[in-house]
């Protein structure tokens, strides 16, 4: 059986055994399995925290100095970079624009995560001169330090320093690069270690959200769900296509004709990395992008492109705090902004892993990791609409950097 498959058989036993705690309030029973599912909660939860600032910090500094590989390339990469981040910064606007305009999660009161947010403090209101301040001091800070204390957007920016201090080097710390990319390597197979147990602690969250909250949580649910794939398809199907045409003379029928077999793929599979080959050969042989471009630009966007995970990443935050009954101010949502889009960077292609860098952006603004417990029903079917996105974002960007570097002479062989 799956993991994907064990996920949502745990899911839906979790949410009946939690139905079923309702019925024996007052009982030994409900306070006995109360104490079971927390306490699988809390090992699960915290192996996942354990793991994502060294995740983080590796996947940066592998991802930015894998440049070095291609750094002759620079227009290339230049232009990919600029596209990336144009197309990831208007998913994010869009994903808080509908969050706020439907309004998601609002007039629900969360009494789960009460000790968790008993600590929070909502700072006051930041002018722009005063945000940069606190953000400057709270980011530029000992490396040791931020990992001590967990300080993701400080880890971040220690990691593409170290990433930039790669490529700059060039051969010289070609053997830091490797140990960077085993170290990597060696996460990862921790992460699949913390996934095999994601059943357990998946039915432990969601029978203690259902025992301890509302039912009106999980109608919230379903709207916020039906609120971040209805804007995720736009942003696929409207935006993106848009973009295709301005900067890349392309019909958006053409494209998505000549793409079909590599979307259905990232459906089907939730992973742009095993989609990733399909996309190059449907970039070459349908859209008429040069081997070269998408051998470099596609490989490379799978790592830095992810458009549909920084927009749900970004609309979860908001609707997590709108649970929590706090209003972000503007500098929070800057910092979830900013925080979402490296999330994304950092993000490794491979089925439900924005629920890890989730846990990232929701402690940027200090929401508590716990509540990824009320996203974990719906990710995996929101995963299948992003991933689509996330690939679709790939191959248009091929299509726009090939456009316009027909004349680069690094690409004429």
């Amino acid at each position: 059986m799956s993991l994907n498959t064990q996920i949502l058989i745990a899911a839906i036993l979790g949410v009946v055994f939690g139905f079923v705690l309702n019925l024996f309030p007052d009982s030994t029973f409900f306070s006995a399995s109360l104490y079971g599912v927390g306490l699988m909660s809390s090992i699960f939860i915290g192996l996942l925290k354990m793991l994502l600032i060294p995740l983080i910090f590796s996947s940066i500094v592998v991802g930015v100095s894998n440049l070095q590989a291609v750094g002759q390339l620079s227009r290339v990469w230049k232009i990919t970079l600029a596209c990336s981040v144009t197309t990831t910064t208007l998913a994010l606007i869009l994903g808080l624009a509908c969050a706020h305009l439907f309004a998601v999660g609002k007039g629900v009161d969360i009494l789960m995560f009460q000790d968790a947010m008993a600590q929070h403090q909502t700072p006051d209101t930041l002018t722009p001169s005063s945000f940069f301040t606190n953000f400057i001091q709270n980011t530029l800070i000992n490396p040791f330090k931020a990992f001590a204390e967990g300080n993701v957007l400080a880890v971040v920016i220690f990691a593409l320093l170290v990433g930039v201090a790669l490529v700059k080097g060039g051969e010289h710390f070609k053997t830091v690069r490797k140990l960077s990319q085993q170290f990597f390597d060696i996460m990862m197979l921790m992460i699949g270690w913390v996934m095999k147990l994601a059943p357990l602690g998946i039915f432990a969250l969601l029978a203690k959200l259902v025992a301890t909250e509302d039912i009106s949580v999980l109608s919230r649910l379903a709207e916020f769900a039906a609120v971040v794939t209805g804007t995720t398809i736009f942003h696929g199907a409207v935006v993106l296509p848009l973009l295709l045409w301005i900067f890349g003379k392309m019909d958006p029928i053409t494209f998505f004709k000549g793409t079909r077999a590599a979307l259905i793929t990232a459906f089907a599979t939730s992973s742009s990395s095993a989609t990733m080959p399909l996309s190059m050969k449907c970039a070459q042989e349908n859209l008429g992008v040069r081997p070269q471009t998408a051998g470099f630009v596609i490989p490379l966007g799978t790592q830095l492109n992810m458009d549909g995970t920084a927009l749900y990443e970004a609309a979860a935050a908001l609707f997590v705090a709108n649970l929590m009954g706090l209003d972000l101010s503007l500098g929070q949502q800057l910092i979830v902004c900013a925080t979402a889009m490296i999330a994304s960077l950092g993000a490794p292609g491979i089925p439900s892993a924005g629920m890890v860098t989730m846990i990232m952006v929701l402690q940027s603004v200090g929401l508590p990791a716990e509540a990824i417990a009320i996203l974990l029903p719906i990710d995996r079917l929101l995963d299948t609409v992003r991933t689509v996105v996330n690939v679709q974002g790939d191959m248009m960007i091929s299509v726009v950097v090939d456009r316009h570097t027909r004349e680069d002479p690094a690409l004429s062989s």
